[in-house]
């Protein structure tokens, strides 16, 4: 049956009204993207068109070179090396095993290189590099290369490492670097990107770390398009970074590594300070560490013998070490009595080998006693009665005030790693450290560097070139970064001290080195113009005890290494016009005159001549043993620097 005519017509309006809706809608819409599309096209081009070249685009850093580090000759002691290497990519390898398995055939690896070039390949993209081997000959590359097609995937490569040539010598000044730790990011406010690179390395002791923000250097950059993945497709543009610049410190390597060479076999530390300018020409700790090993990544037997070692070589003994001063104290308590005027230089004070004070008896070291003696004798022979009697009518504050005026119980500023400020001790400060007041027995103790007192090598070069010059010397370790030089101690202020007590002290420490009666007569130097002043001390660790007297031990020899006396000298020269200070620890050592003196003669002649000083320097009867010692420490250098090659 036929619809009617109305109902169709009905129908026909509706679908006209409804078609115009849906036309008017879809017109809306087609209108909403063609001025959407105009304006990403016109109007917002530039914007996603920077947006695409982001996502196309990728900027990398480039590592900034390391400056260098030289000693005050020139010679490099801190540098980088070239660093071949080989870096194997898997999705260009394919069978990763069967390629590293070629590979090893070319070069040097072992089960365990392929073992771990194989895991790192697994944890990583497809199309990022992994090393297999570094620190290649160039030999080695050469093969690598020949053999490209046989090689798929691997790749040889060229970039820098720190290498520090003459080992040893310098590991505790300069340092060493290594990769950048969570710990060292956390110390850091705003890390600089730079520090993310995987492997970046960064100063961990010494120069190297207290000087990095100046060796460092700044990034560079690389431009490169990379793939939908990420996959790099190739280099843009690149912009080298800033190399970092040069330090050159005041050490001098062949006295340093003379100074080496000489304390082989012990536990010491040595210190060569410039009087006038305050340089330090050698500071030397024994033994010491290839901080090579280090930049490479150390293996743990290796760390394990250094930190199990008795000597540690690990410590900075120049420094970090801290130990009672001995009787190289004594020259603080007599400038301290003379200024005070406490003591006259004539005066003598009788010394029959003891002294009872508070119902304790305090030793000389002669046991027999001194006799009477005065200022310069007492010096020159270190009686300790005579300065355990003016310590008492001076106190502890006097010895203090005098004590920091020289340097000593001060933390110098050098860029080196945990300097000890030692300790001057007060009453104060046992009363807040100990809760004990102070005793007369302290200040006995202290009037012989004992008890409380602990200074530095450092510190005790640092008295000594104070002593010599009475000015406020300041050790300096930086020469000159990139050729400036760095403020010295040419302008250091007076201590205002008396020049006469200044001259009587010296005076004291000349006839220790060149009277007979002084405790370093035998180790004098016989050349006039390179005559030596200086002061043997002998600081105690332990006493022998009643019981082991009572078992046969009856001297430091027969008590265990660790437990014997440290043997300590402190000296300048030329005695009449000093150029050089010096000072000496020679840890377990026993006597400052037999141990130590010894040692510290030998290295101020072998520095004011610059080289082997001639056997007439020398007392006649010792000649012949100091040409022997003067070979075999020419046999040792050769050896060290042919070793330090063959690190290289």
């Amino acid at each position: 049956m036929k619809p009617p005519r109305r109902d169709t017509e009905e129908s026909a309006r509706k679908i006209s009204r409804r078609a115009l809706i849906l036309g008017g809608v879809q017109a809306m819409a087609m209108g909403a993207l063609l001025f959407r599309m105009r304006q990403m096209q016109v109007e917002q081009a530039d914007q996603f068109r920077l947006l695409a070249d982001e996502n196309r685009i990728n900027i990398r850093l480039i590592p900034p070179i390391r400056g260098l580090i030289h000693d005050r000759q020139g010679q490099v002691i801190a540098g980088n090396e070239q660093n071949y290497r080989v870096v194997i990519v898997r999705e260009d390898a394919g069978d990763v095993e069967k390629v590293l398995r070629r590979l090893a055939l070319l070069i040097d690896l072992s089960e365990e290189d392929v073992a771990r070039a194989l895991r790192d390949t697994m944890r990583n993209r497809p199309f990022v590099p992994v090393t297999v081997a570094e620190r290649l000959p160039w030999n080695a590359v050469a093969k690598v290369a020949a053999n490209a097609p046989a090689l798929p995937g691997v790749t040889p490569e060229m970039g820098l490492s720190r290498h520090y040539p003459l080992g040893p010598e310098f590991a505790h000044v300069v340092g060493y670097v290594g990769p950048v730790s969570e710990a060292d990011l956390a110390a850091l406010e705003a890390p600089e990107p730079v520090l993310q690179i995987p492997g970046f390395q960064i100063g961990k002791i010494g120069v190297e770390r207290h000087l990095e923000g100046v060796l460092r250097g700044a990034a560079g950059s690389r431009r490169i398009e990379v793939n939908a993945v990420g996959r790099v497709m190739r280099e843009l543009d690149r912009q080298e970074g800033t190399p970092g610049r040069n330090v050159q410190l005041t050490v001098d390597h062949r006295l340093q590594s003379y100074v080496m060479a000489r304390l082989e076999g012990e536990s010491a530390s040595a210190i060569v300070m410039d009087v006038d300018s305050g340089d330090l020409l050698a500071i030397a700790s024994a033994p010491s560490f290839d901080p090579n090993l280090f930049v490479r990544g150390i293996s743990v037997p290796d760390y394990r013998a250094l930190t199990e070692n008795e000597f540690r070589p690990l410590a900075d003994k120049s420094a970090q070490g801290l130990y009672p001063p001995g009787s190289t104290f004594k020259m603080v308590v007599a400038l301290a009595a003379l200024e005070a005027g406490i003591v006259t230089p004539d005066e003598r004070i009788f010394c029959p080998g003891h002294m009872d004070v508070s119902g304790r008896r305090f030793h000389c070291w002669r046991r027999g006693g001194h006799g009477r003696v005065n200022m310069v004798s007492a010096i020159s022979e270190s009686c300790d009665v005579y300065f355990y009697e003016i310590a008492q009518r001076l106190g502890i504050e006097g010895i203090n005030d005098m004590s920091a005026r020289l340097g000593l119980g001060q933390r110098h500023d050098l860029p080196l790693s945990a300097i000890a400020a030692g300790l001057n001790p007060t009453r104060e400060w046992k009363q807040t450290r100990r809760g004990e007041p102070w005793l007369v027995g302290d200040t006995i103790n202290a009037a012989i560097g004992q008890g409380f007192v602990l200074s530095s090598p450092l510190q005790l070069a640092v008295m000594t070139a104070r002593l010599a010059s009475g000015r406020a010397v300041a050790p300096r370790l930086v020469r000159a970064i990139d050729g400036q030089e760095m403020p010295g101690a040419a302008d250091a202020p007076p201590l205002g001290l008396d020049q006469r007590w200044l001259n009587l002290v010296r005076r004291g420490m000349d006839e220790v080195s060149n009277h007979q009666r002084g405790t370093a007569y035998s180790t004098r130097i016989v050349e006039a113009s390179h005559r030596m002043a200086g002061k043997t001390g002998t600081s105690q660790v332990f006493s022998i005890t009643a019981e082991e007297r009572a078992a046969g031990v009856r001297s430091q020899e027969d008590l265990p290494w660790n437990r014997r006396n440290h043997a300590l000298f402190v000296g300048f020269a030329p005695a009449d016009a000093p150029r050089l200070a010096v000072s000496v620890v020679v840890e377990h050592g026993g006597g400052g005159s037999s141990a130590a003196a010894p040692v510290a003669r030998d290295i101020i002649l072998q520095a004011l001549h610059e080289g082997t000083p001639p056997l007439s320097a020398y007392p006649a009867p010792q000649r012949n043993r100091i040409e022997t010692m003067q070979r075999e420490l020419i046999e040792r250098i050769e050896r060290s620097t042919q070793g330090s090659r063959g690190r290289a």
